[in-house]
């Protein structure tokens, strides 16, 4: 027999009292994470890079959240600054004084973070460490680069905002005119995403919550997440990997086009009937089960929704997730060319509302499926330079 979940979508004192290991909160600390930051710029921590003209910036970055941020930082920015901006894993041996380095990750002790660090240090390079501050990572930088420690306690897997903020951050220090990016952007973005984790509360039901009803369209079924652009692709890979991890879901992540150029193959050849009931089906007597078809969510901006839909006409089962149109949807006041009211790039704000709701859906998955209890997840402790938490 299948063990059936107990749990309700719209009981939020049950699914409060589930959530023993604090995911939902955990989930929805990405607008604390940005905004922490945003305070971190107006300190000035990043005022060594004040005025720099640099060659490079280079995102060098550990496993996991880290090197997902820097892909879509890469994708959602790369192509418009006015530097190039380079994703690699370990330092290369040309950089040099003319290089800015952003090393990320959630490990200080990474042998390959601290290999990265002083071979960055040694060659003269300018140095932004968004990592814990302690340990051999710490001892690598030995005051000659600029911190930007977690001041937000998070598990390990609810941390791309955080680096995708602090690759935002660096960006706008050294390219002042060609990303369209502006450091009090950061703020907006924090409000965007935390009007979006308002919106996913556990005591907001079903109809007018987009992660808990993107989790229910998601259980028990065989899904693709699929994006249309780099970005999206980059922000499905993420997607299938926070469900892996938070929720034990097996979900494909691939490009829309992959998924169009697969749409035969995609439908069920045994689609379960109207009186079908799996408790009373036997294999041997009744042949096969029954098996639904594959179920496809494109990952889009808001502005690009129309040619999508139209794009998955010849899908079975496909819908589009976007920020900002629909009654599920969330996404801050915009005037009518799809800008936000303070000038902040779009789809980068798109982006990390979409993380944020996948992240959610993916809680709420854990949860229905029995993932509430169990060993305390990894933690991201702020450094002990910085004090309490933010």
């Amino acid at each position: 027999m299948t063990a059936l979940s107990v749990l309700d979508l719209d009981d939020a004192a049950s699914l409060e009292a589930a959530d023993s290991l604090g995911t939902l909160r955990s989930a929805a600390l990405g607008g604390a994470h940005v905004r922490a930051v945003a305070e971190g710029v107006r300190e000035d921590t990043l005022g060594r890079l004040t005025g720099l003209r640099p060659r490079t910036l280079l995102l060098v970055t550990g496993p996991g959240r880290a090197r997902r941020a820097a892909g879509l930082l890469v994708a959602a920015l790369g192509a418009r600054a006015g530097l190039p901006i380079v994703h690699v894993t370990t330092t290369p041996t040309w950089v040099g004084p003319l290089d800015v380095v952003l090393v990320s990750g959630d490990d200080a002790g990474d042998p390959r973070l601290v290999e990265a660090v002083a071979t960055a240090v040694r060659h003269g390079a300018e140095v932004v460490v968004a990592a814990p501050d302690e340990g051999p990572l710490r001892a690598a930088g030995a005051g000659r680069v600029t911190a930007l420690p977690p001041r937000v306690r998070t598990t390990d897997h609810g941390a791309l905002l955080r680096y995708l903020a602090a690759g935002l951050a660096v960006v706008t220090a050294v390219d002042t005119t060609r990303s369209a990016w502006r450091a009090e952007e950061l703020d907006h973005l924090a409000d965007a995403v935390d009007a979006e984790a308002l919106r996913d509360h556990p005591r907001h039901e079903v109809y007018d919550n987009p992660a808990k009803s993107l989790a229910a369209r998601l259980q028990n079924r065989r899904v693709v997440l699929a994006g249309d652009g780099p970005a999206t692709v980059e922000l499905a890979g993420h997607g299938a990997e926070i469900l892996l991890r938070a929720a034990g879901t097996v979900t494909a992540a691939a490009d829309l086009a992959d998924v169009l150029a697969g749409a035969s193959r995609l439908a069920s050849p045994n689609p379960p009937g109207a009186g079908y009931d799996p408790f009373f089906h036997d294999d041997q007597l009744d042949g096969p089960a029954p098996q639904e078809g594959v179920r496809v969510f494109v990952l889009g901006m808001a502005a690009d929704r129309n040619a999508i839909a139209r794009r998955l006409r010849v899908l079975e089962d496909a819908e589009v997730i976007t920020v900002g149109e629909g009654p599920e949807d969330v996404g801050t006041d915009r005037s009518p060319d799809g800008e936000s009211p303070s000038g902040a790039s779009s789809d980068v704000e798109q982006i990390a509302v979409l993380a944020l709701r996948l992240e959610m859906a993916a809680a709420y998955l854990g949860l229905l499926r029995g993932a509430g209890a169990g060993a305390a997840p990894a933690l991201v402790s702020p450094s002990p330079t910085e004090g309490e938490p933010v």
